[in-house]
């Protein structure tokens, strides 16, 4: 029988694939469920940050409406659990088909998510993404692999 912390990290894990399931579907609805009311995203593009569903569910309308296609995956996806908060980090990368019908394999991020334990089940209420850049150019590095 697993442990309440092994559940946890599953459950976790079971979250992460809902998300990549909910992008590779355009499915917003199905998106919003997997955040807090309050989440706080500090996502790569403008503003510094993302608050509240309503502000992440804008930042997923975005990508659909850049994307006719869109696929998520992620790497080396880490979970670490702590009575109702957890955080796990990895890699992440978008990519799929733009609308004008461009294929794009996009780039790996840096990606870290806050979780919290509401009703029995977990909740991200933190996400950040990341790019590293070149610190003499000021530019972000995009052609990076895990």
């Amino acid at each position: 029988m697993p442990t309440q912390c092994e559940a946890d990290e599953s459950a976790i894990r079971n979250q992460i694939g809902k998300l990549i399931d909910g992008l590779r579907a355009r499915d917003l609805p199905a998106l919003s469920r997997l955040y807090t009311p309050d989440v706080v995203s500090f996502d790569v593009e403008p503003p510094l940050q993302h608050v509240g569903i309503e502000a992440k569910s804008r930042n997923w309308a975005a990508v659909f409406a850049a994307f006719r296609e869109v696929d998520y995956e992620v790497r080396d996806f880490a979970v670490t659990v702590g009575g109702d908060v957890a955080f796990g980090h990895g890699f992440g990368r978008l990519s799929g088909t733009l609308d004008d019908g461009t294929a794009t394999k996009g780039m790996w991020v840096r990606a870290t998510f806050g979780f919290r334990k509401t009703g029995g089940g977990w909740l991200i209420a933190h996400d950040q993404v990341s790019v590293p850049f070149d610190l003499t150019s000021g530019r972000g590095v995009t052609d990076l692999e895990p």
